[in-house]
Parts: structure tokens; sequence; C-alpha cells
């Protein structure tokens, strides 16, 4: 029997006993991996359905690629890059093809379903009666103040005590610069003859 299994954006072709070199998969050596993304499985000529079919593998070993050198260079213009990388990889041995996860994990999910419901149906009450208090609780009918600070209309035409403050501060920044020196820009330039 064999199996086309998709894994880290590759396809392989598998027999139970093949050992193959896949993208890195978490695990460390002899842990059990199963693989459910199987795309086409057959005996011979005869092909089966993959609806539920999964391929049972075991991690041989993690290892990693031969080193790959990266050289990036513009020439005349002094750049040089040279950097390596060691791309990481999952050795595994192919267990089984065939073990259908729809009979073990159906019987699971049958049993959550009522729990969940039954959890469900106490917070939607929750949120209804917090919804309700909120609504209880608001006063209607009581405008609220413009807290904008430069909007004389909502401060009933007063003029805010921010605006007496700025002209103060504008004055003490304006009395600094008196000493100091003068710009470049603004040395003495010869008239143009």
């Amino acid at each position: 029997m064999f199996a086309v299994v998709r894994t880290g954006g590759k396809q392989y072709r598998v027999h139970p006993g093949d050992k193959i070199v896949v993208e890195r998969l978490d695990g460390n050596a002899g842990d059990k991996v199963t693989l459910g993304d199987v795309l086409i499985a057959g005996d011979g000529g005869d092909l089966k359905s993959t609806s539920g079919l999964t391929v049972a593998a075991e991690i041989v070993a993690q290892a990693k690629a031969d080193k790959v050198t990266v050289f990036k260079k513009r020439r005349r213009h002094n750049y040089r890059r040279k950097k390596g990388h060691r791309q990481q990889h999952t050795i595994l041995k192919i267990v089984a093809i065939g073990d259908h996860k729809e009979q073990k994990k159906a019987a699971p999910k049958a049993e959550a379903a009522p729990k969940a419901k039954a959890a469900a149906a106490p917070a939607n009450e929750a949120v209804d009666t917090t919804a309700d208090q909120h609504e209880e609780s608001a006063v209607a009918g009581t405008p609220t103040e413009n807290p904008a600070p430069n909007n004389e209309k909502a401060a009933g035409g007063e003029k805010p005590a921010a605006k007496k403050a700025a002209p103060a501060k504008a004055k003490a920044e304006s009395g600094s610069t008196k000493n100091a020196a003068p710009a470049k820009g603004a040395a003495k330039k010869s008239p143009k003859k």
C-alpha cells in the first residue's frame, strides 16, 4: 500500500517501512507522529478513499542539511555580505498507512457537544442580565458638557485658563533667546557689486 502525504509544503510518496527526510517537525527521536494530510492512497492500481486516512510515522532523528553559503555583492560599492545557512530536517520512518481519524475522534466530539451547550447557556444569561442592569442604571435626559477646553461655547463664553498661561510661556521662551548667538545664515553679507 502507498500514500502521497503533504508536509512542510512538499509531497512525498510513502510505503510502510520507508524513511523520508521532511522539513522540521516538533518532537524528539522515538516520538510518534501522525501525518493527516493524505492526498491519495492506494494498493497497486486500486485507489482508496482518503477521508479520515492518516499515516503513522516515527521520528528517527532531527538533522541539519549541508551548509549553503549565501554571498551578496554590489560591485563598485564596497558591499559584501557572506552568510551560511543549514536547513533543519526531520528523518521519519513510516510505520503504517491507514489509521482512520473518524472512528477514534467521533465519540469524544459527541460527548463534548452537550457539555459545551450547557456551559454556553449560563454565560448567555449572564450577558443578558448585565445588559439589563446597565439599561436600568443609565440616567436619561442629563446632557453632558463638552470636555474640549478650546471650545468657548461649551465653557459658557469665558476664555479658558490654558490660553492665559500660553502667552506667559511664549514670553519666557523669547527672552531666553536674546543672549543666544546669531545663526550662521544671519551673518553679514556684503552687497553684490
